[in-house]
C-alpha cells in the first residue's frame, strides 16, 4: 500500500502535487495538473525517519490564562449541569485551493486564548461545575505522511502545537478534535452550542440543541464582554497606541497618496497593523474628498487632492484580537479652509459634549444624546433646518446630515457585544471597565441641494476610544490631536 492510500481522503489541491494515485473507495483529491503521479514506497519510508524531536517542553501559560479561566468559571456558573460547546470555526475558501486568513470566533478566543482553526472548547458538567477540555488538531502525523502530503500538513502551512503543549499554554487539558463529533453524537443530557462557526459540530448535535437555548448562550457570552478586565484594557491601549503610530505614518506620506490614490493610505496603515499587530481590526476607511460622506467607504480607490479633506477611520488589531477604532478628518494640504474648519469645529464640539457624558452611572444613550444636541444646534444656527432644537431632535431631522449613532462598544469585535440584550446595552447603564467609541459626524453629500454649495462634498467624523473609569473616563486615543488648530500643528510637525 502506498502512503497515499493510507491518508485521509481530504488532501487539498495544493498538496496533491505530492500525492500519488489512490485506489481506495474515497480517492484523495488531486490537483488536475499536478506534476507528480504518485509516491513510491521508498520515498514514503524515507520521509518517515530522520527527523529531530521538536517537542517544546519549557512553555509557560499564555499571559491571559488566569483571565480566560475566570471567564470559563463565570460561564460554568451561568449554565450548571449543561454541556457547553464553543467552536473556533473552520478555514474558508477564498478561491479554488486558497483560504482566507483564519480568525477564530470571538467566543472561543475569549474563553481560551487559542486561535487555531477547527478548535472546540467543551465544558462537561460535573457535580462541582464543569470540566473544560480544548479539542484541537494534534501535530500532523509523520507515520502516515500527513505532515508532507496533506494540504494542511506541517511542511505546507507550519507546525501545530502538540496536545501536550496546548494543555500547558492554555491551562486546559487538550484532546484530539477528530474524535469529538462522534463523542457528541453519543452524548446525553442538555447541550448548548455557539452556532455559525462549525457545521460539522452542529450536525453532531442537531437532535440535542434548540435555537432558543443556543441563543441564550451566545447572548451571555456577548454580555460578559461588556466590562473589560485589566488584561483586556491593556490590550485595547496597545491597539490604540499602534493605531496612533499608523495615523502618523499616513500623514508623513500624504504627498505620495496625492500622486497615487486612497490605496496608498490604506496600504501605509496596513503595514503598521501587520508589523505591530495581527491585522487591521476592520476594513480601513481612507475616504478623501466627497468619499468622506460615504460612511463605510472601503473601496479606497479614489483620488487624494490638496485642498480637500481625508477621513481616515482605522484600527490596529492586536495579536489577541483586541482592536482600536479611531477616526480623524485631516486637511490633505495640512490647513483647513474656512468652511472645512466651521464644520470640523462643530463636530469637535459635539464630540466634546459626548465624551463629557461618559461616566459610571450614566445611561449608555447619554453620550449620543449630548453629541446629537450640539449637532442639531449647529444645523439650526446655520439655517439648514428649522428649529427649535427640541423639535429637530424629536423628529430626528438632524439625521439627514448626521446619519449614524454616536458610538458603540469596543473590544474583540470592532462593534463588540452586538448580541447583548438591548436592556443590557443601549438601554443600559455605564460601568467602570466598559470601553466605547464616541464618534459624531456631519456629512454633506455632493448632490444635496438643501445645503449651500460650499458645504457639498464635505464629510467630517472624529472618533476616539473611551474607557469608563471609577471617576469618569479616560480617552485611550488622546495622543492623537483633535482640535482643529492642534491637528494642523501636528500635521506640520510630522511633515516638517
Amino acid at each position: 500500500m502506498t502512503v497515499a492510500e493510507e491518508l485521509t481522503p481530504a488532501v487539498p489541491d495544493r498538496a496533491a502535487d505530492a500525492a500519488g494515485p489512490d485506489e481506495s473507495e474515497e480517492p484523495i483529491k488531486q490537483r488536475k495538473n499536478g506534476l507528480y503521479p504518485g509516491v513510491s514506497d521508498e520515498l514514503a519510508e524515507n520521509m518517515k525517519s530522520g527527523w529531530a524531536d521538536t517537542e517544546l517542553r519549557d512553555l509557560d501559560p499564555i499571559p491571559q490564562a488566569a483571565e480566560t479561566a475566570a471567564r470559563r468559571a463565570a460561564l460554568s456558573a451561568r449554565f450548571p449541569g449543561e454541556r457547553l460547546v464553543i467552536p473556533a470555526g473552520n478555514l474558508k475558501t477564498r478561491s479554488n485551493d486558497t483560504e482566507y486568513a483564519f480568525r477564530a470566533s470571538v467566543e472561543y478566543a475569549y474563553l481560551t486564548g487559542n486561535q487555531t482553526e477547527d478548535g472546540v472548547l467543551v465544558l462537561e458538567p460535573t457535580a462541582e461545575g464543569h470540566e473544560a477540555t480544548i479539542y484541537l488538531l494534534p501535530r500532523s502525523d509523520r507515520e502516515n505522511g500527513e505532515f508532507w502530503l496533506d494540504g494542511q500538513g506541517e511542511l505546507w502551512v507550519g507546525r501545530r502545537h502538540s496536545l501536550t503543549e496546548a494543555g500547558t499554554l492554555y491551562g486546559i487539558p487538550a484532546s484530539d478534535v477528530r474524535e469529538l463529533a462522534g463523542a457528541l453524537r453519543e452524548a446525553t443530557g442538555p447541550v448548548r452550542v455557539v452556532r455559525g462557526y462549525d457545521a460539522g459540530i452542529e450536525a453532531a448535535l442537531t437532535d440535542k440543541v434548540t435555537a432558543e437555548r443556543d441563543e441564550e448562550l451566545r447572548v451571555f457570552l456577548s454580555e460578559a464582554r461588556l466590562v473589560k478586565d485589566a488584561f483586556e484594557i491593556g490590550e485595547l491601549q496597545k491597539a490604540v497606541d499602534s493605531t496612533v503610530r499608523g495615523f502618523e505614518d499616513v500623514v508623513k506620506v500624504l504627498d505620495k497618496a496625492e500622486a497615487t490614490s486612497e490605496r496608498y493610505i490604506e496600504g501605509t496603515f496596513f503595514l503598521r497593523a501587520r508589523v505591530e499587530g495581527n491585522d487591521v481590526g476592520y476594513g480601513t476607511i481612507a475616504a478623501a474628498g466627497p468619499h468622506a460622506c460615504t460612511l463605510h467607504w472601503v473601496r479606497n480607490d479614489g483620488a487624494v487632492r490638496s485642498g480637500e479633506l481625508l477621513l481616515l477611520d482605522a484600527g490596529v488589531e492586536t495579536h489577541t484580537y483586541y482592536t482600536a477604532d479611531v477616526t480623524r478628518t485631516l486637511p490633505v494640504n495640512g490647513r483647513f479652509d474656512e468652511i472645512q474648519r466651521k464644520i470640523y469645529d462643530a463636530v469637535y464640539e459635539a464630540q466634546e459634549a459626548g465624551i463629557a457624558a461618559v461616566k459610571p452611572g450614566a445611561k449608555y444613550r447619554d453620550f449620543h444624546d449630548a453629541a446629537q444636541r450640539v449637532l442639531a444646534e449647529k444645523l439650526v444656527e446655520w439655517g439648514l433646518v428649522e428649529g427649535p432644537v427640541e423639535r429637530v431632535l424629536e423628529l430626528g431631522l438632524q439625521r439627514r446630515w448626521t446619519l449614524h449613532g454616536t458610538g458603540h462598544m469596543l473590544g474583540m469585535d470592532v462593534h463588540d457585544c452586538a448580541a447583548a440584550r438591548v436592556e443590557a446595552y443601549v438601554d443600559g447603564v455605564l460601568e467602570p471597565g466598559m470601553c466605547l467609541t464616541v464618534e459624531p459626524g456631519l456629512y454633506f453629500q455632493a448632490d444635496d441641494l438643501t445645503v449651500p454649495e460650499e458645504y457639498r462634498g464635505i464629510g467630517v467624523r472624529i472618533e476616539d476610544d473611551i474607557l469608563v473609569t471609577e471617576d469618569g473616563n479616560r480617552n485611550l486615543s488622546a495622543a492623537l490631536p483633535r482640535r482643529s488648530d492642534e491637528v494642523e500643528a501636528w500635521m506640520a510637525s510630522l511633515k516638517g
